[in-house]
């Protein structure tokens, strides 16, 4: 099981105290790097008070962005990013303003300008990090990430690192899978910016796609922005050849879709002596028809799902899958579609019986929109259009292509996995390509609690930068879960965060008989539960009010 108590002593708790706050506040860096339970009680202060004149002030949002640090030191980026970004003549350190950036990534801030203008006033960031809350304004934060952009490849070198010392990743099996993400605005000064396959179902916005490598644990190694028009099996040999630089080339698995899986990069990945497990094209399944049918020599992995290995061609095997779970997905999937489909094509034909249009061309292209929208359910008809003796469109026929929708039942539920390893145990093999989902499961972190789309910059500086800060709030986010799993408290890091949110930070004001006043900047208690989980991940909330001046 992975561990992440495999920490120095010094980076294992943060924030434990008003104490350690103080000393941000005072700049003093260095002096929440040891031992923070190892401090001397503070000497209490007696003072009279007024209690009728009791105020409390400026509450700001607290948990949230305290869980975000505390991921962030853990991680150990406080210290790259300060090595990386020494400090000079500007009023805020760069450093800082990444983890600004990065935390509010983290907190679900879409925006720079929500950053700056909404979001970062109501939290208590700035009063943790020392900053000057007016200075961290949206300019900054561009210029911020301007300067991040050039630190991206020594950032996943670090997280690589940690990842091995954390997990004893050795990079032995890549993750590798493709998204997009739509632009805001016509983008027309970024070549990156194109339109192309949407993943989210905005094919009338440009799109740039992303190409992102996991580990089997989930945890992000690396990834890459290509132009939005890149079909995804072009993107392979230039992730290979990148991570190969980077980490050496070893004897590693890449595992990828069938999105992937093309003759050209099976031969690539051959030629350099790599090893690969891959969806395979539906093509093959009517290859191996019989083996399907065949009863012998299949394992079953769990209860309606079962694989074979067929060998295949020199060093090449097969596994042949077949679920049943999938199998009745794929059928309500598809019945859905020939609905809706014969649908349209039904009350398009209605439309041109009760009123024939001589624009035969605009009526073909009426039916090529149909067909995109409903692909699985289309391919399997032709589709004619009807002339009166006049030569105009008067009606639309659908004729079924003979076997093919047959075929399709037979086949709802099978797949087939290719791969030139040594390994020869189906369930094994299948066990590797399913941590794919990894890959999917960050993407969909991404791009639904992280913000990644849609990209309001057009820039392609800023855009690459924008993705830099959405790739480590996802390294956050998943060393949040994996910290949260080995606490025994499952891995729902959305619940998490939702829960901090309860936790506050204040200024409370307390007059004395003497005319002064005390203010106090304190931190709101957690209600049991919550109290009870932060425990269980050693977590400690300041709990020493912090004197402000008089």
């Amino acid at each position: 099981m992975s561990y992440l108590g495999k920490l120095d002593a010094g980076d294992q708790e943060y924030y434990h105290s008003w104490d350690d706050i103080a000393a941000l506040l005072d700049g003093r860096r260095d002096a929440v790097q040891g031992d923070l339970f190892e401090r001397p009680k503070p000497v209490p202060e007696w003072r009279e008070i007024n209690v009728s004149g009791i105020e409390v002030k400026r509450v700001r949002e607290f948990g949230q962005v305290w869980a975000a640090l505390a991921v962030w030191r853990r991680l150990g980026l406080d210290k790259l990013f300060a090595g990386l970004m020494p400090e000079g003549r500007e009023d805020i350190r760069w450093d800082l303003i990444a983890c600004v950036l990065t935390a509010a990534k983290f907190c679900e801030q879409d925006t720079e300008n929500a950053v700056a203008g909404e979001w970062l006033p109501k939290t208590a960031l700035c009063d943790v990090l020392g900053l000057d809350e007016e200075k961290v304004n949206l300019t900054r934060m561009y210029r911020g990430l301007d300067e991040i952009l050039a630190h991206k490849d020594a950032v996943c070198a670090h997280l690589q690192s940690r990842w091995g010392e954390w997990f004893g990743t050795k990079l032995d099996f890549m993750l590798y899978d493709v998204t997009s993400s739509y632009f805001e605005g016509a983008c027309e000064t970024n070549p990156l910016a194109q339109r192309g396959y949407s993943r989210d179902n905005r094919p009338d916005c440009k799109q740039v796609c992303i190409g992102l490598v996991v580990t089997p644990d989930g945890m992000p190694v690396g990834y890459e922005v290509f132009a939005g028009n890149r079909a995804d099996t072009t993107t392979m040999r230039e992730i290979v050849t990148l991570m190969e630089e980077k980490y050496g080339h070893a004897n590693r698995v890449w595992v990828t879709d069938r999105g992937m899986s093309s003759e050209e990069n099976i031969a690539f990945l051959e030629g350099r002596e790599s090893f690969y497990l891959m969806g395979a094209s539906r093509g093959l399944l009517k290859r191996y028809e019989s083996e399907f049918h065949d009863g012998s020599g299949w394992r079953a992995i769990r209860e309606g799902l079962s694989v074979k290995l067929v060998k295949g061609a020199g060093n090449e095997n097969y596994v042949l899958c077949k679920s049943a779970d999938r199998a009745k997905k794929e059928q309500a999937m598809l019945q859905r579609q020939l609905e809706k489909f014969k649908a349209c094509i039904g009350k398009r034909s209605s439309q041109l019986a009760g009123k024939p249009s001589s624009k035969t061309q605009s009526v073909q292209q009426c039916v090529g929109r149909l067909r995109e929208r409903y692909p699985s359910a289309s391919k399997h008809f032709e589709c004619e259009v009807l002339l009166n003796e006049k030569m105009e469109a008067c009606g639309l026929a659908l004729n079924e292509k003979p076997g093919q929708l047959e075929w399709a039942g037979k086949t709802h539920g099978a797949y087939v996995l290719r791969t030139n390893t040594d390994c020869e145990n189906p369930a094994e093999l299948w066990r590797w390509y399913i941590q794919l989902t990894e890959a999917e499961s960050a993407f969909r972190d991404l791009k639904s609690d992280l913000a990644l789309r849609p990209i309001y910059h057009h820039l392609q500086r800023r855009v690459e930068a924008h993705i830099l800060v959405c790739f480590l709030s996802l390294c956050l986010w998943r060393t949040l879960e994996h910290w949260m799993g080995v606490s025994g408290l499952g891995d729902e890091a959305r619940q998490f965060l939702i829960e901090m949110r309860q936790i506050h930070s204040m200024d409370v004001h307390l007059p004395t008989k003497q005319g002064q006043t005390v203010r106090l900047r304190v931190v709101s208690r957690p209600e049991k539960e919550l109290a009870a989980l932060l425990s269980r991940m050693k977590l400690r909330l300041p709990n020493v009010p912090l004197k402000l001046k008089m």
